[in-house]
């Protein structure tokens, strides 16, 4: 016999007042017969509470922080000096700043909606709850894919700094530098995999661990860079700034590229029904955290093109901050940055590989995807499934070493969910249904969402058109596996 499910109860507790609002249940099924999966919700002012756990609101404004810087740190501050500079000079530190103010429309719309929808699964979840299920399914798959091509870029990047660590240690390999990047890239992507198979609590060790040490580097080598380019320290760097490119074209074209170095902002938002007071703390953390990292990113440019030219940056291409080391402090300088290079990609890639099989997840979870991509390994507890379906296509892609195709799709796939997430907002306010009730509301009215959905979509435009072509393929076939999976499950408006 089977029994008719009640829609769930959310409870929204505020002091002493408590409120009971309803919401629409998903409904449907896809073409396996398979139903989305209902779990009722309650907030309190302690704790957000679902079915499978209690989430205890610990979380304050500092906590906040670490987690969108440390989730935006990374890969891309190591990578792309080199590749951007080499492009446009200095005017490569106007095209990081442009990245950041894309961010940030972004950041404020994120905000209102995550502490209106408490849950885990960021940006898709919004999207789905907001706009439909078309649309649901066509961002909660091309997040999948994102974080598999930004995976892949982060992986490049070690392969490219490790060999850079073998050559400064006097180690050779009697093969192809290609090849050795390639192999490197792979086997690392296996690693990471089988690493967050046997437990995120391991995962999340190691990563927090890389974050802090990769900061304190940071900050330590910008401090003395800075001091040097302004003539308090003479670190006798010969004479070799960057020459400047002020074309808005080539300005945005590799504004487009680096975007790469900001997927992890809108991090900040799953967590938010562990934070305190989230109508005060997440719009900060998101907008906090954004700001500080464009500022390191300025800065680390502003340091590169101070040293070396346009041709020399390029010369040196993914480790050009190895030889802007060695040039400040000399053989110590490079190990360090090398150093930093390994870890920040190891940081990127073992958060990213997390990530996607967090959207494997989630998808499955509202029949968007076969039930069997949401297993729980008995042994480990974790989704080893999705983790496969995250870490295969990553390995393959990393063998490519398409450094500028792997952060290009990476980064049109996210301005896609970026901008939608922009529009979702603007669509549930003028539906309003009777759950929505966020803490934090963005001002000025619509003004914000738009012209962060323009800017998202806007910057995709300046990029390459092999990346755009990759990027809209990934959108059709998603959208065909609606059409053919999922056209029967209803979600918009679901809590």
């Amino acid at each position: 016999m089977l029994l008719e499910k009640t829609p769930p109860i959310v409870y929204n507790t505020s002091h002493a007042k408590t409120t009971v609002r309803m919401s629409d249940e998903p409904s449907g099924t896809n073409v396996q017969g398979d139903s989305p999966d209902v779990e009722p919700v309650v907030e309190t002012d302690e704790a957000t509470i679902t079915e499978d756990a209690e989430l205890e609101r610990t979380l304050g404004l500092t906590g906040g922080l670490a987690i969108g810087i440390g989730t935006m740190i990374g890969a891309g501050i190591f990578v792309f000096p080199g590749l951007a500079g080499g492009q446009v000079g200095t005017a490569a530190t106007v095209s990081f700043a442009i990245g950041g103010v894309v961010a940030l429309l972004v950041a404020l719309p994120t905000s209102e909606l995550a502490t209106a929808m408490p849950k885990s699964g960021g940006g898709y979840y919004f999207i789905s709850r907001g706009l439909g299920t078309l649309a649901g399914t066509i961002i909660g798959l091309s997040l999948w894919f994102g974080l598999v091509f930004a995976t892949a870029f982060y992986l490049v990047g070690l392969g490219f700094y490790a060999l850079d660590a073998l050559a400064e240690v006097g180690i050779t390999i009697g093969a192809s530098p290609g090849v050795i990047v390639s192999v490197i890239a792979v086997l690392a992507g296996i690693g990471f995999t089988v690493l967050n198979v046997t437990g995120t609590e391991n995962a999340a060790k190691l990563q927090n661990g890389i974050v802090a040490l990769l900061l304190s580097m940071l900050v330590a080598f910008l401090g003395f860079g800075l001091l040097e380019a302004f003539g308090f320290v003479d670190a006798g760097t010969p004479p070799g700034e960057a020459a400047n490119v002020w074309e808005v074209v080539p300005i945005m074209s590799v504004a487009a590229l680096v975007f790469t170095s900001y997927l992890g902002f809108a991090q900040v938002a799953t967590v938010a029904g562990e934070m305190k007071n989230p109508g005060r703390n997440l719009p900060l953390a998101m907008i906090g955290s954004v700001l500080i990292v464009t500022v390191l990113y300025v800065l680390t440019i502003f340091v590169a093109t101070d040293i070396f030219t346009q041709a020399q940056l390029l010369d040196a291409g993914e480790t050009a901050m190895v030889e802007v080391g060695r040039q400040l402090l000399g053989p110590a300088g490079a190990l360090i940055i090398i150093l930093g290079g390994l870890l920040a990609t190891m940081s990127s890639a073992n958060a990213s590989i997390l990530s996607t099989s967090r959207a494997i997840y989630g998808v499955s979870k509202d029949a968007l995807l076969p039930k069997w991509a949401s297993r729980i390994n008995l042994k480990y507890g974790t989704p080893h499934v999705a983790l496969g379906m995250a870490g295969g296509p990553v390995v393959v892609l990393a063998a490519t070493r398409q450094v500028q195709l792997l952060a290009e799709v990476a980064s049109f796939l996210h301005l896609i969910m970026y901008g939608l997430m922009c529009v979702a907002l603007l669509a549930i306010r003028r539906d309003r249904p009777e759950w929505y009730d966020p803490d934090f509301v963005v001002p000025g009215g619509p003004i914000i969402p738009i012209l962060g959905a323009l800017a998202s979509f806007g910057l995709i435009a300046f990029m390459q058109p092999t990346s755009i072509a990759v990027g809209i393929a990934i959108i059709v076939a998603t959208s065909g596996w609606y059409f053919y999976y999922a056209r029967d499950i209803t979600l918009k408006g679901a809590l």
